[in-house]
């Protein structure tokens, strides 16, 4: 072998070193950044006319699980969901209240209770029919906060939907962006690992609203889909469209037009159900709430709430009552329609026959909604027919619970230990969503990198730059010696 030649090599392993020290610094540096994929120095020998020339830098490339990405993606997307669910559920029942709050639903059916008892044992005293009166409207005072938590789930769902896609939407055309730049790099044989690693944390930022897969292309590219085959990003960037409310009310839904829909590219795409193309992420799970488990939760409340008007509704129970007049409890002052029963729950009301505050008069609970004058102080028969009513059993007319036979207060514990139980099931699947993640979020990083391996390497980079070094050295001695001849 020529000097020269000699030379030639030792430069070539030198800047082979000088590059390799320079990867390890990164992954060193870079150990815990998000996104960020280890990289390896790729050589190979070099050969000119088929003689040995040195070592020959092949590329960079970055090392990282595609698999154990890909899951920790669709982790990611699982964690959003089960957090979007047990976050209404656990707000549901915090208006609902536990059984034993002073405060809860129940609580105030017991408390309705006690007071027409208390108050049919001394019909006379305008205190106890004031209280009556006061837990009634506590009562159904309780039916329409619980009802403005639902409905303001609803609203907050509807402006995170918004959010997601307006991010979902700039992070895909980032995505996409850098598609193109990476494919210029990658054609022109220089590093585009940088690049790939911002794309990796846009993706990660994708996947915790939707969940994604990729299909690898030419040149360091990915297409990007839903798990369920929705485009996302393949050239070009999917646009998602969706036009959020301002306040929601029981009424308003995505069937009846008053709510808005997901586009793709201007066309409707479904968003309910397993197979719906964006099923599974934080976005769907947003939807869900809006539109199935707030609505379903709605439903619910409603029907507690004609189970308690109709109860005093019934005309056997005030014999001064006109036929179509409306009882203790109206739908927003008259008579409730069971076509209407969608929202009732927070247009309930004690009658204004009866409550001082509207002009009514605390008699008429012991004399008569119809009652033109007061009658016998010491008549307690009305009282007692409307504590009958409160406490007997009778079939439930809607709801989940429908043909069932509840008191009231039986009827509002079964509505809570469903909210009760929807909630730990929730919680259940955000713990297990949880753990998976965190799992393959540590499998991930054990393939990442390994301060000890990159320590070893630069030791073996620190030793070749050396000798390398010393060829150099040796040559220009002997490069010396033969000039000094």
């Amino acid at each position: 072998m020529s000097i020269s030649n000699s030379l030639s090599n030792a430069l070539s392993g030198l800047t082979a070193a000088a590059r390799a020290a320079e990867i390890v610094s990164s992954n060193v540096s870079n150990a815990t950044t998000d996104g960020y994929g280890r990289r390896v120095l790729e050589t190979s020998s070099a050969t000119v006319g088929g003689r040995g020339a040195g070592v020959e830098i092949v590329g960079v490339r970055r090392d990282v699980d595609p698999q154990i990405v890909a899951d920790r993606r669709l982790a990611d997307s699982g964690v959003a969901a089960a957090q979007v669910t047990a976050d209404f559920y656990n707000d549901l029942q915090a208006a609902m209240g536990l059984p034993d709050a002073g405060d809860s639903f129940v609580s105030r059916v017991s408390k309705l209770e006690s007071s027409l008892i208390e108050a049919t044992s001394r019909p006379d005293s305008d205190m106890r029919l004031a209280e009556v009166v006061t837990a009634a409207k506590d009562l159904v005072g309780k039916l329409a906060s619980v009802t403005d938590a639902i409905q303001l789930s609803r609203s907050r769902a509807d402006q995170r939907i918004a959010q997601n896609v307006e991010t979902l939407n700039s992070n895909l055309a980032n995505i996409a962006d850098l598609n193109g730049q990476i494919r210029l790099l990658a054609a022109s044989g220089r590093d585009a690992s940088g690049l790939m690693d911002q794309r990796a944390v846009l993706i990660d930022k994708v996947a915790e609203i939707v969940p994604v897969r990729l299909v690898e292309q030419e040149f360091g590219q990915v297409a990007v889909f839903s798990t369920n085959g929705a485009g996302l990003v393949n050239g070009t960037a999917a646009e998602f469209g969706f036009t959020p409310v301002g306040q929601i009310v029981p009424e308003m839904t995505l069937t009846s037009g008053a709510l808005s829909g997901l586009t793709l590219n201007g066309q409707p795409l479904s968003t309910s159900g397993e197979y719906a193309p964006l099923a599974g992420g934080g976005l769907a799970a947003l939807f869900d709430l809006r539109d199935g488990l707030a609505v379903e939760a709605q439903r619910e409340l409603d029907a507690v709430a004609r189970d308690l008007i109709e109860r005093f509704q019934d005309p056997a129970i005030d014999p001064t009552r006109i036929v179509g007049d409306a009882g203790l409890i109206t739908d927003n002052g008259g008579v409730f329609d069971p076509v209407n029963e969608v929202g009732l729950a927070a247009r309930l009301q004690v009658n204004a026959l009866i409550d001082p505050d509207q002009g009514g008069a605390l008699w008429r609970l012991r004399d008569g909604l119809g009652a033109s004058a007061p009658g016998s102080v010491g008549d307690s028969t009305l009282l007692m027919t409307l504590s009958d009513a409160l406490t007997d059993t009778r079939s439930t007319a809607s709801g989940r619970f429908a043909g069932g036979t509840r008191s009231m207060s039986g009827l509002g514990a079964e509505v809570l230990s469903f909210a009760a139980s929807e909630l730990q099931s929730a919680r259940s699947a955000e713990s297990f969503a949880n753990a998976k993640g965190a799992t393959l979020r540590q499998a991930e990083l054990e393939g990442g990198v390994d301060i000890d391996q990159e320590m070893q390497m630069l030791l073996q980079v620190e030793r070749a730059y050396a000798a390398n070094a010393r060829v150099v050295q040796t040559m220009d001695e002997l490069l010396d010696t033969l000039l000094r001849i």
